[in-house]
């Protein structure tokens, strides 16, 4: 068994996260910041991979009081699970992540992680979860967060994390803001990264709500519409 799992993500109309820099560019609206701390307050994990970890240290929490309230007063903690995967979490600090907001905190990691590092993340209340492996076991590690009582997971990439995800067929839903500017860059981040699939094993979405900004911007939902992808597929 396995939480319900959508990706909610941002990108450019030229599919775009961020620029060439990758600094953490802007590219959701006011309006689209809303919705996506609605869909953070009801979901009961917040996931991101290792690169999203490390370089930008994310919060995860709710950012409204209101909705944290809400939380509460359905019986939840007031933030969901904030969720990490990296191979190797040596690099990961004693910062946002750890730290603000009232929230449970899980790390998937593998052996490449030192073993001080892992003591030093469970001193920080981190659970901490060591795969043997090259890398974390992406449906080893939902297995284990619908264990922990995760029934609605959301993903906030980054684009490796979301395309392995999809590639093992272990995503249910997809949300995609799409902000009316380009970037480009052939360096800069997409939506789905990784080695990439051959047009034969394309991952099928079926649109199911849509959902236009004043500012320009558009809300596409997807359901995904085959549960598996071949694991050879690099």
């Amino acid at each position: 068994m396995k939480p319900f799992t959508f990706i909610n993500v941002a990108v450019t109309v030229d599919g775009k996260m961020d620029t060439y820099e990758r600094r953490g560019a802007a590219i959701s609206s006011a309006a689209d910041k809303i919705r996506v701390d609605k869909l953070r307050a009801e979901a009961d994990a917040v996931m991101v991979g290792g690169k999203t970890l490390l370089d930008e240290d994310p919060k995860l929490t709710v950012k409204s009081e209101a909705l944290r309230v809400e939380r509460v007063e359905r019986g939840l903690t007031a933030n969901p699970i904030k969720v990490g995967v990296v191979t190797n979490a040596d690099g990961l600090t004693d910062g946002d992540f750890l730290n603000f907001g009232l929230a449970r905190v899980v790390i998937f990691t593998t052996d490449k992680t030192s073993k001080a590092q892992v003591e030093f993340l469970r001193s920080r209340n981190a659970e901490v979860y060591v795969h043997h492996s090259e890398r974390v076991d992406l449906t080893k590690a939902l297995h284990m967060l619908h264990e922990l009582g995760v029934k609605r997971l959301m993903v906030e990439g980054g684009g490796t994390l979301n395309f392995e995800l999809l590639r093992l067929g272990l995503v249910d839903e997809l949300t995609m803001y799409i902000a009316p500017m380009i970037f480009g860059g052939e360096s800069a981040p997409t939506a789905a990264a990784g080695a990439g699939l051959i047009r034969s094993e394309a991952v099928p979405l079926k649109l199911v709500a849509s959902e236009v900004h004043p500012d320009g911007g558009v809300v596409l939902k997807y359901s995904v519409e085959r549960d598996t992808i071949s694991p050879n597929a690099r």
